[in-house]
């Protein structure tokens, strides 16, 4: 189904990778909210996400990514500038400090120093900025890929499997700092379950296939902690909104942050 205005929309769009479909021939559309994308590993999501952020090209049909066409140079330099893409490993980072991470990507978004000051504040990063990305704990080390990727405040995320490696209440501490990343957000996870329950849509890939799964499995509870939200109505995608899960624990944030600064400047793990 393709809403009347879309973030993402493909007419015959088809994805091949090693001479194999990973995304068979599909007229779909992505509209405003969070949508989330479960396969296993090697069904394609990575590519597929790759596709939407305008890296790869889709082997047949068209793409429209906010409402300019991507088969196009001019719309896709005018796109590129909307989209905000963390792929799901940045270990390349990993010797850069936090500031210098987000002004690297601030530096090719043609970000000012203000608005990187304002998203490591946003971010809860400013203790961290100096902090190795190594270093830190996996959910404090997200939050620096988040800031990172929505530095230049992107119309469209796209997170590849951005909760792997993190325990279940810290992702469901930034569950809610994902919804409120951009107009739209689309997720990518191996399994169904820790997307259930707070996803506005929910497609699983496999074989090829493009599926989404009814309202009732987006309304289950997820695994990785109590979060619920309600059903949307039938043929409606939903806004992002705030979500009724437990206030995150700010201080338990803050010794985390503590510690990555304590191990940064001991010299450990060098």
């Amino acid at each position: 189904m393709i809403a009347g205005y879309s973030a993402i929309v493909a007419r015959g769009m088809g994805v091949r990778r090693g001479g194999r479909w990973l995304l068979r021939p599909a007229a779909f559309g992505i509209a405003e909210g969070v949508a989330g994308l479960a396969g296993q590993q090697g069904a394609g999501k990575s590519t597929l996400l790759a596709t939407f952020a305008t890296l790869r090209r889709p082997h047949v049909g068209a793409l429209e990514i906010l409402g300019e066409d991507t088969g196009n140079s001019t719309g896709l330099r005018a796109v590129r500038a909307r989209i905000g893409y963390l792929p799901g490993r940045f270990s390349w980072a990993d010797g850069m400090k936090v500031d210098e991470f987000v002004r690297y990507a601030a530096y090719y978004k043609r970000v000012r120093e203000p608005q990187v000051r304002a998203v490591l504040k946003r971010f809860e990063l400013s203790e961290a900025a100096g902090a190795e990305m190594g270093l830190l704990p996996p959910d404090v080390r997200l939050r620096a890929g988040l800031a990172a990727t929505c530095v230049h405040e992107p119309d469209l995320v796209l997170l590849d499997d951005p909760f792997a490696g993190l325990e279940a209440a810290a992702a469901a501490e930034l569950v809610p700092v994902v919804r409120t990343l951009a107009p739209s957000v689309v997720v990518a996870a191996e399994a169904a379950g820790p997307l259930a329950g707070w996803c506005d849509r929910l497609f699983t890939l496999a074989r090829g296939r493009l599926t989404e799964l009814p309202d009732a499995a987006c309304a289950d509870p997820a695994p990785m902690g109590p979060l619920h939200t309600e059903p949307a109505p039938a043929g409606r995608i939903r806004a992002a909104r705030p979500l009724v899960i437990p206030v995150p624990d700010r201080r338990r944030v803050a010794r985390r942050l503590r510690l990555a600064l304590l191990t940064a400047g001991s010299g450990a793990g060098v």
